[in-house]
């Protein structure tokens, strides 16, 4: 399986192109890259989480999880390590997976969305009623360093930013791409299309879901953490649902089946919703809605169809004629 798709070795080289080619960016262009690559990370683990035939519309709970732990932990203890704040961040995410993941994996459909959406609201709610946690209007932190290193410069503040951000969503599409090649992956995929049989060969389909959640828990946690340190501010908007149902469009956007087609779907959704706002202020979330749209309906298996279709086929042309006669696809 995994001569299917780029080498390890290949991707953690793309990885490292991506963050050099920061050093010749624009610093507007820094900023919008790591909002995208915090977008990104937290659609992939939707993704993941997808291939299991359950869409979260609620992750802006761990989302909001991970970035008000960092941020109080940060403020109590004086934490500001960018990388140290990104693990306090996923930690956070995926505790309060391991929490509700068991609870929520007995739900599937339409159900299991309604449920994370609900649970997000509740977390709004209690957020917006926290004094403590500064209410409606939340709190600031400070600017964040790396390894004892303070930024003062802007540009720099933001490249080290941006490469942090880059580095770890490259290496999570890594990992998420060699579990979409491994046994769990390929289980997570036979859940989605038929539980019962999956549990008829002796494997629990709720606890395939609950690994899946709690993956994605953690990607959120982290990528609230990233929110948190490029605003360098937090409120209880990071758990409001619309903020979750960006997420979801990034994912709808991108499909299932590639997980680069997550990063590219997220960076051309910031570039729309930038260049429309800049240049069609009045009119931008129109933009928007027709880019979607328009998606949706030529792409509707999602950006990563694009080439993933394209190899299906050439797989399909170097086919024997006697096994392209008995259906089998070598």
């Amino acid at each position: 399986m995994m001569k299917q798709g780029l080498h390890p070795l290949g991707m953690i080289g793309l990885v490292i192109a991506a963050t050099l080619v920061g050093r010749v960016l624009p610093t507007w262009t820094l900023s919008l890259a790591t909002i995208a690559a915090s977008n990104a990370l937290i659609a992939l683990g939707i993704v993941v989480l997808a291939r299991t035939g359950n869409v979260s519309f609620g992750q802006g709970l761990f989302f909001a999880a991970g970035g008000y732990g960092v941020a109080l932990i940060a403020n109590a203890s004086g934490i500001t390590d960018a990388v140290a704040q990104v693990i306090i961040g996923a930690v956070c995410g995926g505790v309060l997976g391991l929490v509700i993941g068991p609870l929520i994996s007995r739900y599937s459909g339409i159900f299991f969305g309604m449920l994370t959406l609900a649970l997000s609201m509740v977390l709004y709610g209690a957020l917006v009623k926290s004094s403590a946690l500064g209410g409606s209007d939340g709190f600031n932190v400070g600017r964040p360093s790396l390894f004892g290193m303070i930024f003062t410069d802007p540009r720099e503040a933001d490249f080290m930013l941006y490469a942090v951000s880059v580095i770890t969503t490259g290496f999570a599409g890594i990992a998420a791409a060699i579990l979409f090649r491994s046994e769990l992956g390929l289980v997570s995929l036979a859940v989605r299309e038929n539980n019962l049989r999956v549990e008829y060969l002796g494997i629990s389909a709720n606890r395939i879901v609950t690994i899946n959640f709690v993956i994605a828990a953690i990607f959120a946690g982290a990528s609230g953490a990233f929110a948190l340190m490029a605003q360098r501010h937090i409120d209880p908007q990071f758990a409001y649902w619309t903020t979750s149902g960006e997420f979801v469009f990034v994912a709808v956007l991108a499909g299932y089946q590639s997980v680069a087609a997550v990063f590219v779907a997220s960076l051309a959704l910031e570039l729309v919703r930038s260049f429309s706002n800049l240049y069609l202020p009045n009119t931008w979330q129109l933009v928007l809605g027709v880019f979607l749209l328009g998606v949706i309906l030529f792409l509707p298996r999602g950006i990563g169809s694009l080439w993933t279709r394209d190899r299906r086929k050439k797989k399909n042309s170097t086919a024997t004629p006697a096994s392209a006669e008995r259906g089998v696809v070598l």
